[in-house]
């Protein structure tokens, strides 16, 4: 049978705490309480990051922002998905000001896999148990509404429960089947804990074949960039193509940091291209795939349109 089951008692973390003792005590004053062989704890990283002392003064957001990322996704007004370099996608590089002080902020763990690792060490050090630790953090997902939480550090627990090469009860071999099981804890976990009941840790109890003697990190989920068909916002990609067309790949940052109609004066300003190939470029820069057409001109009268053919890239 699994168990899930938050205990109370840790309301608020200070910078500071030392967390292992502190989720120790609540666990043993909780009915289900206390730990035993093969439970996994999953932590909101709000906890982790306070205890690391990752606050910082919300005046800041725009910058920090800027500089945890390693590029934008898409960008929406102010709203930008940039993936900080922990390598997660996630909106704002993951810096939020959520059950915080409003003139504060706070930053994602600046190593969420090696906090996890070292939670797990001082909880196994201080129970002898065998144990799993997923520190946890909310997402959106495209394609859907709402968002759930996810693992963004793991230790001791399996990132990926993989199936390739299994047989299904037909007798059909599988391919590509994995489960992202820590992924799943994290989200299972969610329920239990809640957003607004203060309850920053679940114990994950009747799991315990999930757990794994060897190294783990939440990183085994990333996809190889490769292999990322999403890499990109719908005007991003458009953007993106446009600058490597001209090998100008350098500037994507840049551009992607303005509106539209400066966005697109800026990327021809810096293009060596004839009369027909701006012209297209600047049709192709107007259209939004959110709507029904363009924004700015009718990409239709320009169908026919041919790129200038003394452009080595772009003919």
């Amino acid at each position: 049978m699994i168990t899930i089951f938050a205990p109370t008692g840790i309301e608020e973390v200070s910078p500071g705490t030392d967390l292992a003792p502190a989720l120790l005590a609540a666990i043993d004053t909780d009915p289900a309480g206390p730990l035993r062989d093969g439970d996994m704890l999953v932590v909101t990283s709000k906890s982790i990051s306070e205890a690391e002392r990752r606050i910082e003064p919300a005046s800041r957001r725009a910058e920090l922002i800027t500089s945890a990322r390693t590029r934008t996704i898409p960008r929406r007004g102010e709203t930008r998905i940039v993936p900080p370099r922990t390598g997660f996608t996630i909106a704002a590089a993951g810096i939020d000001n959520s059950n915080l002080a409003a003139e504060s902020i706070l930053l994602l763990p600046h190593d969420p896999d090696a906090s996890a690792a070292l939670l797990r060490n001082r909880l196994a050090s201080e129970t002898g148990l065998q144990l799993g630790v997923i520190i946890s953090d909310t997402a959106g997902r495209p394609w859907r509404l709402g968002q759930t939480d996810h693992a963004i550090g793991i230790s001791g627990v399996r990132a990926v429960d993989d199936y390739v090469g299994l047989r299904d009860a037909y007798g059909n071999e599988l391919h590509v089947s994995a489960a992202a099981v820590a992924d799943e804890l994290a989200a299972a976990a969610d329920l239990a804990k809640g957003k607004l009941h203060r309850r920053p840790v679940a114990v994950v109890r009747g799991l315990g074949h999930l757990l794994t003697g060897t190294t783990s990190a939440a990183r085994e989920l990333l996809r190889n960039p490769a292999d990322d068909m999403f890499g990109y916002g719908s005007q991003e990609a458009v953007l993106a193509a446009a600058l490597a067309a001209m090998g100008q790949q350098h500037r994507f940052e840049e551009l992607v940091a303005l509106d539209g109609g400066e966005r697109t004066s800026q990327l021809l300003a810096g293009a060596n291209l004839g009369r027909e190939a701006t012209d297209l470029l600047r049709a192709i820069m107007s259209v939004d795939l959110l709507t029904d057409g363009p924004q700015q001109v009718e990409i239709e009268d320009r169908k026919s349109t041919r790129l200038n053919s003394s452009h080595p890239v772009l003919s």
